[in-house]
């Protein structure tokens, strides 16, 4: 049976209007992105043979395009649709925090990073450079390593920060293996360049790591 022929409460469409789109479930989201099923399909069962398919909706939006279009009712079309979804939201959120103190937004903050990161395979070291009320001037993404580790100069990243007259920042990267405990190396490298960023004036809010499930922050630990 179509979703066409379904009780008006159990269409998605009708129960994203009807509830708000945290009432329906990864498959029900997943049908409005597709908007249509297969031969012998709806869009609902598309979708959930496809969160099977990939073992999770998360795992699907992060799958590269040869995974994703080979998967049966996707192809360019639906992924570059999907890329653009992402993106946008990604750029909202950016938005939202450019207008936002974010000392006052550390959930927005977190939900930031873990956008931009946590789908990243190589460790990623970024900073958010803010001005003297704690907006957000740039985000940069300032060295890249392979999966087990990246190096960090502390003498590039004062630098960014004097050449984009921040008045403070907030160190993050990412952990590709999941776990965003800090290391030995992480705790060592945020401590040089939190002194080499006070000798020009310039505070280090905090630090974060962003892995698979959790955002560890600095800050939050007692660590900086």
């Amino acid at each position: 049976m179509s979703i066409s022929h379904w009780p008006a409460a159990e269409r998605p469409r009708e129960k994203l209007l009807a509830r708000g789109p945290g009432a329906l479930s990864d498959a029900e989201l997943l049908a409005i992105f597709l908007r249509t099923g297969i031969a012998g399909k709806s869009a609902v069962d598309l979708a959930r043979d496809l969160l099977s398919t990939f073992g999770s909706l998360r795992l699907m939006l992060q799958a590269g395009r040869d995974n994703f279009c080979a998967a049966k009712g996707l192809g360019d079309a639906k992924f570059c649709q999907l890329q653009a979804v992402l993106e946008m939201s990604r750029r909202h959120l950016q938005e939202v925090l450019e207008q936002t103190p974010l000392l006052d937004s550390p959930d927005l903050v977190r939900d930031y990073l873990t956008s931009q990161l946590r789908h990243r395979q190589q460790e990623v070291f970024v900073g958010l450079f803010l001005d003297s009320k704690n907006h957000l001037l740039s985000y940069e993404e300032l060295f890249f390593g392979s999966i087990a580790g990246a190096s960090v100069y502390p003498r590039e990243v004062v630098k960014k920060a004097l050449a984009l007259n921040a008045s403070a920042l907030i160190l993050c990267h990412n952990h590709p293996s999941g776990v965003a405990e800090p290391s030995d190396a992480d705790k060592h490298i945020t401590k040089r360049l939190v002194n080499a960023l006070a000798l020009v004036e310039i505070q280090v809010l905090d630090h974060m790591i962003v892995g698979d499930g959790e955002v560890v922050s600095f800050a939050e630990r007692g660590l900086l």
